[in-house]
């Protein structure tokens, strides 16, 4: 509600407190764009469920309000209450067990991106956030000053992996840079490994994958006969 005076300026006493509940008006939307890398503070066990608390360093919360997204190891999480620098999430026993999160235990770290905003630029693909499966590093190499990484997908997912496409490995937008059979192959540079959790990944690890949107959005277009 405007002000009575019609100024234009909002009431004071109509105005949104500063921390409630957001209504969602639909999905979240993310990046691939890694802001901090955040601490799994607790897993707290209820019902099947679980509670998961997340520690942030350099993320600033003080926008957050409950009933936002947040893309923790590349899942889509709701915020259902903020404590200080840290804010909790509950994790569908679904969630658990299709994606990395049920692996998850105190002080592991985890890759932290807050949903898209109107206006806020697009450094790397759409992301949802709805894990499409899990992944397993097979190999890790050096390559200049870049880490280079084979990672092998579910096979029914390997026709969503094409070079040069985008793919979206623990939250963290990435460049497909060479495809196999269920093996495709990207490049960690410097910055990467360093703001984000794939700097540590050994062989063996593993690893939320979501495939390109695009990519799945082309198949339904195609006629059932073309499709696999």
């Amino acid at each position: 509600m405007t002000c009575g005076c019609g100024c234009g300026r909002a009431s004071r006493r109509h105005r949104r407190p500063a921390f409630e509940t957001r209504r969602r008006a639909g999905a979240a939307l993310f990046t691939g764009i890694v802001q901090d890398i955040g601490e799994a503070r607790s897993l707290e066990p209820r019902g099947g469920d679980v509670r998961l608390t997340v520690a942030c360093r350099r993320l600033d919360l003080s926008r957050v309000q409950l009933g936002d997204s947040i893309c923790v190891q590349g899942c889509c999480l709701t915020v259902t209450e903020r404590l200080g620098q840290a804010f909790a999430a509950d994790v569908s026993r679904e969630t658990l067990s299709l994606t990395t999160l049920g692996d998850l235990v105190a002080g592991s770290p985890v890759n932290l991106e807050p949903a898209l905003r109107a206006g806020d630029p697009l450094g790397g693909h759409l992301v949802s956030g709805h894990v499409d499966g899990v992944a397993r590093v097979v190999a890790a190499s050096e390559e200049a000053r870049s880490v280079r990484l084979k990672i092998e997908v579910p096979a029914e997912l390997a026709r969503y992996i094409a070079r040069k496409g985008s793919v979206a490995v623990d939250g963290v937008s990435l460049t497909i840079n060479e495809v196999g059979d269920t093996v495709f192959g990207v490049n960690i540079i410097p910055h990467t490994q360093a703001v984000t959790t794939l700097g540590k990944l050994a062989v063996g690890a593993r690893v939320n994958l979501e495939v390109d949107q695009i990519a799945r959005y082309l198949e339904s277009l195609l006629p059932p006969s073309l499709q696999r």
